[in-house]
């Protein structure tokens, strides 16, 4: 229909939803397997057998494997198990070093002052374990002759060849529109010191 927009409440119902664990009365297999607070296998029964099995114990009946068949509960303290799996997703966010593309712009005729300044940003960025965009900006009859955007990649390359992976030859490199990029990835020994240094300054 023409003009038709969906309404704050269907777009809620449309949302996909996060997966919610079950847990005592929301659990709606007909059979479950149980596992008690100790790890040991109470067998396979129906959930109203299995709350009585965690009830006894003063603890929770959590769906732990909805996929299983039947599905695998366990009796434990729900409380605590959300407090810990939240600890374990933090911890796991803590050691993730987050990579991003920084780019440093070159002019094909770069004077040795201003490339040494844009070079040392790129050694900077990449001993800190982001990848960097280089770009060789033409303009005019510059377009010409992307060889002089070659001779300044290969520069590049040179100057930093410590710190980035080698996986491509600059001479390679094309005019798109009028720029010619490349991306240099930092080694992987300087990405794993970057990851390092970020880990403990948290």
């Amino acid at each position: 229909m023409a003009g038709w927009r969906p309404t704050e409440e269907e777009l809620l119902i449309a949302r996909p939803q996060e997966p919610r664990i079950r847990i005592n009365e929301r659990i709606l297999a007909k059979q479950i397997r149980v596992i008690d607070d100790e790890g040991n296998q109470l067998g396979i029964m129906s959930p109203e057998d299995g709350l009585k099995e965690a009830a006894s114990r003063n603890l929770d009946l959590v769906e732990v494997a909805p996929n299983g068949v039947p599905p695998v509960c366990r009796i434990l303290d729900y409380g605590k198990f959300k407090y810990q799996q939240s600890k374990r997703e933090k911890e796991s966010r803590k050691h993730q070093h987050i990579i991003h593309i920084k780019e440093v712009k070159y002019r094909p005729k770069i004077d040795v002052h201003d490339f040494n300044y844009k070079t040392n940003r790129v050694r900077e960025f990449l001993t800190d374990g982001n990848k960097v965009k280089v770009t060789i900006m033409f303009r005019g009859r510059e377009l010409a002759h992307p060889e002089f955007g070659h001779k300044i990649l290969t520069r590049v390359v040179e100057a930093t060849k410590d710190l980035a992976q080698e996986d491509f030859d600059p001479r390679m490199m094309r005019i798109d529109g009028r720029n010619m990029t490349m991306v240099l990835s930092p080694a992987k020994s300087v990405a794993a010191a970057a990851a390092s240094s970020t880990d403990s300054s948290k």
